[in-house]
């Protein structure tokens, strides 16, 4: 299954390569040209320079990972986050490290060897390290250089009533649905962004938007749902199961109203469950694309995920359906009123 294939491949921000040469494969034979620019995005086009508006749709390829930061005498791994990780849910976690895969576990202190008052509190980065069983610095040098990114090693699996669990959903959902979204057969062109470096800063989309100029922008994601325990049911971002998101308004981006409207016009007439994204904590591509250049109408719709940003999210396989169902009957609406020209 493509998801699968997606999501167990890793891309840290600026080391996406594997994520590209898979997503490049899939989408070659379906487009008239691809081409990847200097900063790593990778563009699939389709009907360059016909009339018509030019329509993108981004999704990010990075996931959030853990940089090797320092290697102690003793051959274990100092490490940072890169992009947002909360360091409780990373002690015991296996990873694999750098391009040579090396399999490693996240270590601490273990809870009989620590004193009272720091059984109280969370461990902080500092205090972990990554164990690849080496017995020494020079040991672990042979098979793992600074710079170099450790991934978890969550398998794909599908759990529940049509529920699924693996790790970077975030955004390898968005990846695959603008995967088959790029299929879809249009005459106006249409341009999939899969774009770099979002969790540290949403660096590709602005290359990406500066170079596509599109006049219509999809951003797709996955989001966080905080339908779990503790949160009341007023305070749900998105809930599984729902249907995909749409973003009214975040951190980085109040969407272009009247896409919003026509998106849950368009959710209402074909009978496809949507619900809005009512956080506003969080940002995506989105903001970076509506303001470069002349700017652009964008629009976000997210597939809802629980635990994003740590080893092992959960979606549903309805939501994700869903999402491509309503966009995928945008960009045929959008067909239409270019053909009634």
């Amino acid at each position: 299954m493509l998801l699968a294939r997606l999501t167990e491949v890793n891309g840290a921000p600026g080391q996406e390569g594997e994520v590209r040469n898979l997503i490049r494969a899939e989408v070659e034979p379906y487009v008239d040209e691809i081409r990847t620019d200097s900063l790593g995005n990778l563009y699939a086009i389709k009907n360059a320079g016909a009339p018509g508006p030019t329509v993108m749709l981004a999704a990010h390829m990075d996931e959030v990972a853990l940089m090797i930061t320092g290697i102690e005498g003793n051959g274990y791994l100092k490490f940072r986050s890169i992009g947002g990780i909360d360091p409780r849910v990373l002690v015991a976690k296996t990873v694999v490290v750098g391009e040579k895969k090396v399999p490693g576990v996240i270590g601490a202190k273990p809870i009989h060897l620590q004193q009272p008052n720091e059984r109280q509190r969370a461990f902080t980065m500092r205090e972990l390290l990554i164990d690849i069983g080496a017995r020494s610095k020079e040991e672990a040098e042979r098979q793992v250089k600074l710079g170099e990114c450790a991934y978890f090693t969550t398998k794909y699996e599908e759990i529940g009533q049509n529920r699924v669990k693996a790790k970077a959903l975030d955004d390898r959902v968005g990846c695959a649905l603008a995967i088959r979204l790029i299929q879809s057969d249009v005459s106006y062109p249409l341009v999939a962004a899969f774009t770099v470096q979002e969790e540290v800063g949403l660096r590709g989309a602005g290359v990406a938007a500066y170079q596509v100029e599109p006049d219509l922008a999809f951003v797709l994601e996955g989001t966080t749902a905080s339908d779990v325990a503790g949160i009341d049911e007023h305070k749900h971002a998105t809930s599984v199961g729902k249907g995909p998101a749409i973003t009214v308004v975040d951190r980085s981006v109040i969407p272009h109203p009247g896409l919003v409207k026509e998106l849950l016009a368009l959710a209402d007439e074909k009978g496809i469950p949507v619900q809005v994204r009512r956080n506003t904590a969080g940002g995506t591509d989105a903001g970076r694309i509506q303001l470069t250049k002349a700017g652009a109408k964008v629009g976000v719709v997210s597939v809802p995920c629980r635990y994003i940003h740590s080893p092992a999210s959960v979606l549903s396989k309805d939501d994700f359906e869903h999402a491509y169902q309503l966009v995928k009957s945008y960009l045929e609406r959008l067909e239409e009123s270019e053909g009634s020209r």
